[in-house]
């Protein structure tokens, strides 16, 4: 599907880059690669990443891993809002953002016009491209007067130019994804956890204006931080970057029962959900490991029994009213 106004088209399913970043714990060089290839292998042609992801790492390892594959039938997107700069003082640490590296380096918010041509400039070169197709503004949630009036600007003359084909936002909230979508023209937002089999706040007004606009929806964050990425609900599951509360395990819990009552898989059924509204281009789902992306795509493309809606609905686990498929 198109971005937007864009000539920019993604796959149906996306690959994240954030855990070849070492999200969480470390994952070895060849198993990283590995799953950039099987995405490849299962079809996948859009891939995304951030310098944020791993300190470069992500953007680097995505960059080693495509290398030598047609450039015409890939898309990359990447992000601006962060620079990173070398931090000697805490070399010795680790990476206090959840990602399993060394801290050589740390992170600046820069939503400058200045700002956004350095780390694009940096991003290019960790990932061996002369292009990127899509540049999202990154977390801009603290910082909206600067990357309104500086960074998009900038992005819409890169834009313009021909130099990147496609731009946008990403976030963790809709809220301000909605502003950007309504008083700005950019071609699509990445919306991270908000429109889920736990989460739909961005359903009421955000996704509609989405829609309205021809503003295209990449829906990372699909299983809220792996809670959903499993049929086993390990004792460590996560929910938005934290430990999963009991009650939000239990209420994982009652889904996984309705789910697997009619034969399908709780990751199945959280990518079908987001997947079916139509403001989503694409759901963007990471994976650290060739098995990881096989069992995804997979999944992807089984359909998921009608009963499996029906039941979530009536016992109150999703509201009426949902882009559901088939319903």
């Amino acid at each position: 599907m198109k971005l937007g106004g864009s000539d920019v088209e993604v796959s149906p399913l996306g690959f994240g880059g954030a855990v070849i970043g070492n999200l969480y714990r470390a994952v070895d060089e060849e198993t990283a690669l590995g799953a950039v290839d099987a995405a490849w292998d299962a079809g996948i042609r859009y891939f995304d990443t951030a310098p944020h992801y791993g300190l470069g790492l992500a953007e680097r390892r995505l960059g080693t891993a495509l290398a030598g594959r047609p450039r015409s039938e890939l898309v990359v997107s990447t992000k601006v809002g962060r620079l990173l700069v070398p931090s000697p003082r805490t070399a010795n640490t680790r990476d206090p953002a959840g990602f399993d590296v060394p801290a050589d380096r740390e992170r600046v918010w820069d939503f400058s016009a200045d700002g956004v041509r350095r780390s694009l400039e940096t991003s290019l070169r960790r990932l061996g491209l002369d292009r990127v197709d899509l540049v999202l503004i990154h977390d801009p949630d603290d910082h909206w007067a600067q990357a309104v009036d500086e960074a998009y600007p900038a992005l819409h003359e890169l834009r313009t130019q021909g130099v990147v084909g496609a731009i946008g936002v990403g976030m963790n909230q809709w809220r301000m994804l909605e502003r950007f979508a309504t008083e700005t023209d950019v071609d699509a937002v990445m919306l991270a956890g908000r429109y889920t089999l736990l989460e739909q706040s961005a359903a009421g007004t955000m996704l509609p204006t989405c829609l309205r606009r021809n503003v295209s929806v990449l829906a990372a964050g699909v299983f809220n931080g792996g809670v959903l990425a499993t049929d086993e609900l390990g004792p460590e599951a996560m929910f938005d970057y934290a430990p999963a509360s009991p009650e939000l395990r239990a209420k994982v819990a009652r889904i996984a029962d309705v789910v697997h009552r009619h034969g399908a898989s709780l990751p199945q059924v959280a990518m079908a959900f987001t997947r079916a509204h139509p403001a989503v281009a694409s759901v963007v789902v990471g994976a650290r490991s060739a098995g990881e992306v096989h069992r995804n795509a997979a999944l992807f493309d089984r359909p998921v029994p009608s009963e499996v809606w029906a039941e979530l609905v009536e016992a109150g686990l999703l509201p009426d009213g949902m882009s559901l498929p088939g319903v």
